[in-house]
């Protein structure tokens, strides 16, 4: 049986995270070798030739699962029929530009973003956004897109949560596939929180597998939290391959059914759970059943826990309201 292709737009395409994600999409990694794709690679217009040139690359895999490429500036064009945006291209911040500057461009951006989605998307269209301040122009974005139901949008802490693991699985000894059960609270920054207390190693709370709560509460928490400016001092650019590898996981986190008694991390639009404020964009453990995904219930948090994930949701209160003043959201 001839399985009905996927659409598949990505922004900022001819970028360095957009590079490094398309090919892994071709290679039927991403949706599944006999999943057939039709790719829209999007970008700025003076970004077209980088373009063309990445959409040759990618005609010469001669992948199987690709039956249509197509390289455009056009929002209405990139998005037209799409079953799933991955949303990369964004303006990154420059030396001497404060956050509210890197909102006020980058707000204008998924504005547009957003109402090219629901102008033109399918109706079953899921989002994702990896383009930062994530968490933020996510929340514009959905905002401009009123038809969109919200559990369609999600942004990215699933990096966060990748190098969570990597560092527990390190300082415990253990295959990093010991490590289960972490989830990132708050916002994609600095202040966002690798939850150790309720993640495991080999089944067991990490606390009993690594004694040093020390360790954990301070080397751990800020090694995690400050990995990308590690990452960038030492190569001299992002991390766009562990970015886009971090975006393929998420994408087949909210597609596949999660493992029993596990879960992972993405930022969705809040339901109040756990007190955190109706309507913002954060990340949460949650669990998808292939279908929907939802916010893990029921999870004990300390006061340690409570007041780490309390200074990123006030955080992205801070990023809301500076949107909001800059008339950007609501």
């Amino acid at each position: 049986m001839n399985k009905t292709p996927i659409r598949v737009a990505v922004t900022g395409a001819a970028g360095a995270i957009g590079y490094s994600i398309l090919f892994r999409i071709v290679s039927g990694e991403v949706f599944g070798p006999d999943q057939p794709v039709i790719l829209n690679l999007v970008d700025i217009p003076q970004a077209l030739p980088i373009l063309q040139g990445v959409a040759m690359e990618l005609e010469d895999c001669a992948s199987t699962a690709v039956q249509k490429l197509t390289a455009t500036a056009d929002l209405d064009e990139g998005f037209r029929d799409i079953n799933w945006a991955l949303l990369i291209g964004s303006v990154s911040r420059k030396p001497g530009m404060e956050r509210k500057d890197l909102l006020a461009i980058n707000g204008k951006i998924f504005t547009g973003q957003g109402q090219a989605l629901q102008k033109n998307a399918a109706k079953d269209v899921r989002v994702f956004v990896v383009g930062n301040p994530c968490n933020t122009n996510c929340l514009i974005a959905m905002q401009s897109a009123p038809e969109i139901p919200s559990d369609r949008w999600f942004a990215m802490t699933r990096l966060d949560e990748n190098r969570a693991k990597a560092q527990l699985a390190k300082k415990a000894g253990v295959p990093i596939a010991s490590v289960s059960n972490l989830g990132v609270w708050g916002n994609h920054s600095p202040t966002m929180f690798p939850d150790f207390y309720n993640a495991k190693i080999n089944g067991q709370p990490v606390t009993a597998a690594i004694k040093d709560e020390n360790w954990l509460k301070t080397e751990f928490v800020t090694t995690v939290a400050q990995r990308g400016t590690a990452v960038l001092n030492a190569r001299k650019a992002g991390s766009a391959a562990s970015a886009a590898n971090a975006a393929i996981d998420s994408v087949k986190s909210i597609m596949t059914p999660t493992k029993p008694n596990d879960w992972h991390s993405v930022c969705v639009c809040s339901d109040g759970s756990y007190g955190i404020e109706k309507g913002l964009i954060c990340s949460f453990p949650i669990r998808s059943d292939g279908k929907k995904v939802q916010i893990v219930q029921g999870l004990e948090l300390n006061e340690f826990s409570k007041g780490k994930i309390m200074a990123s949701v006030n955080e992205l209160k801070g990023e809301k309201a500076m949107a909001a003043e800059l008339g950007l959201a609501k």
